[in-house]
C-alpha cells in the first residue's frame, strides 16, 4: 500500500478556528450521549410534537432497552434491525443495540416488501425494532428470513398525552392522523416492556473503537444491496469533523438541531443521531417533513444546525412567507445529495440571517467528506473543501493511480478516519472500490487552486432525487416485467425541485398497446414511490454497445430531445 502524501490546499482556505486535523480517536459511540448525559443532565435531549426527554432521562432508557435486549437474547457483534421513522424510541434503540456492541442496521421504513426482505438476505438479523406500521410485512417474511425477535413501536406512545388523547377521538381527521402513525398487531412484545428492565449494569463491556457499529445500505450501481460496513471509528470521526466545521457553535443547552432528514439515512443518522448528541443539543426530531410543523418550532427555538435538501430549504422557505413566520435565528443550515442553486442560498440567508451551504459525502464515509466553510467565503457551485483529516486526490479514472493535472478534471479518491473498509460480506466488490487503500468515490471531479472541489460527472449511474439514491438496473427490472414490455432504459433528468427525476424508455414487444399510467402502478406495487418514473416515452429501440449494454448517457440524450421537441 502507498504511504503517498498528498498536498493538501484546501486547509488554508478553512474558516477561522478549524483545525486542518483530528484529535485522536478513541471510545464508542454510546460513550457520545454518556458524556452529554454526564454534563448536561437536566438539559433537553429530544423533543417530539413539543414532548422533550433530558439528557439523563435518555440515558436512563438506553440502559433499560439495552438491558432488555440482552435479555431477549441480543449479543455483541448481532445485525440488529431498526425500522423506524425519526422518534424518540429510535434514538433509544440505536445506542442501546450499540451499547451491547451489537451492530445497527437502519432500514427505510416506507420500503415495500420486496425491498425490505432483499435486505435482510443480505444482512441476516434475527432481532428487529420496527415501527407498528412495518410489523406486518416483517412477519410475512419467509421461513428462512424469520425474524426470531420482534419489538413493535407505537410512535404515538412518545407524544404528549393531549395529543395522544386527540389521536382517539372518534372523528376522521383523528381516525386519519391515527391511521398515519400506528397500526394495531398482535402477538408481538410492545417496546414499552424492553424499558421495564432494570438498567444495563456500568459493568456490562460496551464496544471497542474499531468494532462495526453500523451497516447502512447504500443502493450501488446495481440494486442489489450493498451494506457500508462502518465502525464506531468512523462515525466518531465524522461526529468530530462536524464539530471542528462549526466551532462557533457551543455545546450543550440553547442549540437547537432539527431532525427533518430521516435519521435511517446516513446523512441524517450521522448530523442527527451521533453529531447532535455529542454537542448536547436539543435533537427537535420530525417523523416526516411539513413545513408547518417545522415552523411551529422555529418560533420557540430557531434552529442552530439545520441538515436538509435543497428542495427542503425551498418549501420551508416559501412556507415561512406565506404565513409570516421568521426564520431568523436559523445560524446554519448544511444542505446535501443534490446541487445548491445559488437561487435559494440568497433570499434563505437573507431570511434567516444565518448560513447555507453545500456540503458531499457518500454512504460509504460516514457520509460526509467536504463542505462549504460557514465564513463569508464559499464559492457557489462548489461543494466546499475536504473536511479536517480527510486527504483527496484527483485521478485518471481509466488508471487510477495516476492523478491528472491541478484544475484537470478526473475521478475523486479520498481517505480519511470516516472511509469504510468495506462492504459487508461482500470481499470482490469491496476491492473494486479501493485502490492502494483510497477508496474510489466513482465522481469526476475539479479541486482548484485553494482546494474548493466541484462535481463534474458521475461515474455511476445512480440517479439521486430528493437526497436518494435509485439504482436504474432496479426500475429497469421492475419494468420488464410488465407485459408488452420488451426493453427498458433508466435515467434521471434534473429537476429543480428534486435535483434529478426518474425517467424510462420502453421498448414494446408489439403485443398490445402500452399504457403507461398502468405501468406506473405497477412499478409502484413493487419499488418504494420514490423510484417510480415519473415520465415513461416509448421509444423504437435503446441505444446499446457493440455488447450490447444499454448506452444511459444516450438515452437521456434521446429523451432530452423529446422533451425539447415536446416543449
Amino acid at each position: 500500500m502507498t504511504t503517498f502524501d498528498p498536498p493538501r490546499p484546501w486547509v488554508s482556505s478553512y474558516a477561522a478556528g478549524v483545525p486542518t486535523d483530528l484529535d485522536e480517536i478513541s471510545g464508542s459511540l454510546p460513550d457520545l450521549v454518556a458524556a452529554s448525559g454526564r454534563e448536561f443532565a437536566d438539559a433537553p435531549a429530544l423533543q417530539f410534537f413539543g414532548r422533550t426527554t433530558s439528557y439523563a432521562d435518555l440515558n436512563a432508557a438506553i440502559d433499560r432497552a439495552a438491558a432488555g435486549l440482552h435479555a431477549r437474547g441480543v449479543r455483541k457483534g448481532d445485525p440488529v434491525a431498526i425500522i423506524l421513522p425519526n422518534c424518540p424510541q429510535h434514538i433509544i434503540a440505536f445506542y442501546a443495540i450499540l451499547r451491547l456492541g451489537a451492530v445497527v442496521v437502519e432500514h427505510n421504513p416506507l420500503y415495500t416488501p420486496r425491498e425490505l426482505r432483499k435486505q435482510f438476505e443480505d444482512h441476516g438479523a434475527k432481532h428487529a425494532i420496527v415501527w407498528s406500521k412495518v410489523v406486518g410485512t416483517v412477519q410475512q417474511f419467509p421461513a428462512d428470513l424469520a425474524v426470531k425477535n420482534l419489538i413493535s413501536v407505537d410512535v404515538t406512545r412518545a407524544m404528549p398525552l393531549p395529543m395522544r388523547a386527540a389521536l382517539r377521538l372518534p372523528i376522521p381527521k383523528a381516525r386519519e392522523s391515527r391511521a398515519q402513525l400506528t397500526e394495531r398487531v398482535h402477538g408481538v412484545p410492545q417496546w414499552e416492556e424492553l424499558l421495564r428492565a432494570a438498567p444495563l449494569p456500568a459493568s456490562h463491556p460496551g464496544p471497542a473503537t474499531d468494532d462495526l457499529a453500523i451497516i447502512q445500505y447504500t443502493s450501488g450501481t446495481t440494486g442489489t444491496p450493498k451494506g457500508a460496513a462502518l465502525t464506531h471509528r468512523n462515525l466518531l470521526a465524522n461526529a468530530a469533523q462536524a464539530r471542528a466545521w462549526v466551532p462557533t457553535i457551543t455545546r450543550g443547552r440553547g442549540t437547537n438541531v432539527y431532525a427533518v432528514l430521516p435519521m435511517f439515512h446516513a446523512y441524517g443518522l450521522t448530523l442527527c443521531l451521533t453529531f447532535a448528541m455529542s454537542m448536547g443539543a436539543r435533537l427537535v426530531l420530525f417523523p416526516k417533513f411539513d413545513p408547518d410543523m417545522v415552523l411551529d418550532v422555529v418560533k420557540k427555538h430557531p434552529a442552530t444546525f439545520l441538515p436538509l435538501v435543497p428542495p427542503i430549504a425551498e418549501r420551508l422557505l416559501k412556507r415561512a412567507k406565506e404565513r409570516g413566520v421568521s426564520l431568523a435565528g436559523t445560524e446554519i443550515a448544511i444542505s446535501g445529495a443534490m446541487a445548491l442553486s445559488a437561487d435559494l442560498v440568497e433570499p434563505f440567508e437573507a431570511e434567516s440571517g444565518g448560513f447555507l451551504v453545500e456540503g458531499y459525502g457518500l454512504s460509504e464515509c460516514s457520509p460526509v467528506l467536504m463542505a462549504n466553510p460557514v465564513a463569508s467565503h464559499r464559492v457557489a457551485g462548489s461543494v466546499g473543501l475536504p473536511l479536517p483529516g480527510t486527504e483527496c486526490r484527483v485521478v485518471d479514472p481509466d488508471e487510477p493511480t495516476r492523478d491528472v493535472e491541478q484544475g484537470q478534471p478526473g475521478e475523486l479518491i479520498v481517505r480519511g478516519p470516516q472511509v469504510f473498509g468495506g462492504y459487508y460480506g461482500k470481499r470482490e466488490e469491496t476491492e473494486e472500490v479501493f485502490v492502494d487503500g483510497w477508496f474510489r468515490t466513482g465522481d469526476i471531479v475539479t479541486i482548484d487552486d485553494a482546494g474548493f472541489v466541484r462535481i463534474v460527472d458521475r461515474i455511476k449511474e445512480l440517479i439521486i432525487t430528493g437526497g436518494f439514491n435509485v439504482a436504474p438496473t432496479e426500475v429497469e427490472t421492475a419494468l420488464r416485467q410488465y407485459p408488452g414490455i420488451a426493453d427498458a432504459a433508466v435515467v434521471g433528468l434534473p429537476n429543480a425541485r428534486s435535483g434529478e427525476e426518474v425517467v424510462a424508455a420502453i421498448v414494446t414487444d408489439g403485443s398490445a398497446e402500452i399504457d403507461v399510467e398502468a405501468v406506473r402502478t405497477h412499478v409502484r406495487d413493487t419499488l418504494t414511490p420514490y423510484k417510480v418514473p415519473r415520465r415513461i416515452f416509448i421509444v423504437d429501440e435503446l441505444p446499446k454497445s457493440m455488447i450490447g449494454k444499454v448506452l444511459r448517457r444516450q438515452v437521456k440524450e434521446q429523451i432530452l430531445q423529446l422533451t425539447a421537441g415536446a416543449s
